[in-house]
């Protein structure tokens, strides 16, 4: 059977897309100088354990990252600190509010869907899986969602110059790419400043206002501490539900028979997208480091390592899931590593899920046709730590 990887020929050097499996699910890379892990169990322990495995990489890096950068990085941060800052965001994103935000999402995903009705295909990135969570988050934040094709430049731009392993290249040029990077990002940074202190002069009923007023420890956090929250959830807030929207498209597509039992029962439509998050996992790895010498799966790994969990390949070990290479909506349970795990799980699962349900609902409901066109097929981000679709063209008649 070829599987929606193969047809589309997804990140090749990626055995473990293919159901290959290497020797162990713990492997020291020397050309790298990082250990990485493929092992759901493996990866699970790893990312329970914020004691040993820290989140705080940037000492353990061969190139240098500005410090300005860093700051207000929850991604980059252990307890306590992190605590203190995910609680700051975290209001916004209770399942109570979530909720609330279901009919300004419908409203939002139909008119996007307006804009289309009645044309022979759609680009799903484009039309409906990019905008849909930009839209959402930007007015969450309190900026402007028109500036939306800015923000997809700017998204583009980070997930080109950081994503993967360029933090990880110690030559000259990987030194260069990193400035490069930063510089390319500091439009980004200049923009959310600019909001941050209008919010300051003028407070509104938005997350940004709310950062502004915000205190961790009885002191207020400065503007860089809350221009890069602002930034990590403007990007990470829309980029994994783009890739979450446009690998369901395409797993549905690959399996037509599967696609018609959720069309009809849409009872299905959430397993779907769980279903799509395990097999295509937009976030394919994430790093940690070691804080001591630490023995995982009968491997010694030293204090002050690089482990580079491939949650990926974690989400097919068959040790964790039956018949992993299946694409099974009615999987249950589905502990996938889809939206990660442990403390730094991802603050807006619940809003990418609501998007993702009424989305997915409101495309069967406007097309009874929904098949990518072997002319146009689609293309994918570039980056090996994420598997997602970049552009995908579907026919709907």
């Amino acid at each position: 059977m070829t599987t929606v990887v193969d047809r589309w020929n997804i990140h090749p050097d990626h055995l473990w897309l293919r159901g290959q499996r290497p020797p162990s699910p713990v492997e020291f890379d020397e050309t790298q100088g990082l250990w990485n892990v493929y092992g759901y169990p493996e990866a699970l322990e790893i990312l329970n354990n914020h004691g040993t495995f820290t989140s705080n990489l940037a000492h353990l890096l061969p190139v240098s990252v500005d410090a300005p950068l860093l700051e207000g990085d929850m991604s980059q941060m252990d307890p306590p600190i992190h605590r203190k800052y995910r609680q700051l965001v975290s209001r916004a994103f209770t399942p109570k509010l979530v909720a609330a935000m279901e009919s300004r999402v419908a409203t939002i995903t139909g008119e996007l869907l307006d804009a289309v009705d009645g044309k022979p295909e759609i680009e799903i990135a484009a039309d409906l899986a990019y905008p849909l969570p930009v839209i959402v988050i930007a007015e969450l934040l309190g900026v402007p969602a028109s500036d939306r094709d800015l923000f997809k430049k700017w998204a583009d731009d980070i997930i080109e110059g950081f994503s993967g392993f360029s933090f990880l290249d110690d030559s000259e040029q990987g030194e260069k790419g990193v400035r490069d990077a930063t510089e390319r990002l500091r439009p980004l940074l200049d923009y959310m400043a600019g909001h941050v202190t209008e919010r300051r002069r003028n407070p509104r009923e938005d997350l940004l206002t709310h950062l502004a007023l915000a205190e961790v420890d009885g002191e207020r956090l400065t503007d860089n501490e809350i221009v890069n929250v602002a930034n990590i959830l403007l990007v990470t807030g829309h980029i994994t539900t783009t890739m979450l929207l446009g690998n369901t498209a395409l797993c549905l597509d690959a399996y037509p028979e599967v696609a018609a039992k959720v069309r009809a029962d849409r009872s299905l439509v959430p397993g779907a997208i769980e279903e799509a998050l395990r097999l295509l996992s937009p976030s394919a790895a994430l790093a940690r480091g070691t804080s001591a010498d630490v023995e995982i799966a009968g491997q010694l790994i030293p204090k002050d390592q690089i482990v580079m969990l491939w949650l990926g390949a974690g989400n097919r070990d068959p040790r964790q899931f039956d018949d992993p290479e299946t694409y099974n909506p009615a999987r249950d349970p589905n502990p996938h590593f889809g939206f990660g795990r442990g403390i730094h799980f991802c603050i807006g699962a619940g809003l990418a899920r609501l998007e993702g349900r009424i989305a997915l609902n409101a495309l069967f409901d406007r097309f009874p046709v929904l098949k990518a066109d072997p002319a146009t097929p689609p293309t994918f981000f570039p980056t090996p730590d994420m598997i997602g679709v970049n552009t995908l063209t579907l026919r709907t008649s």
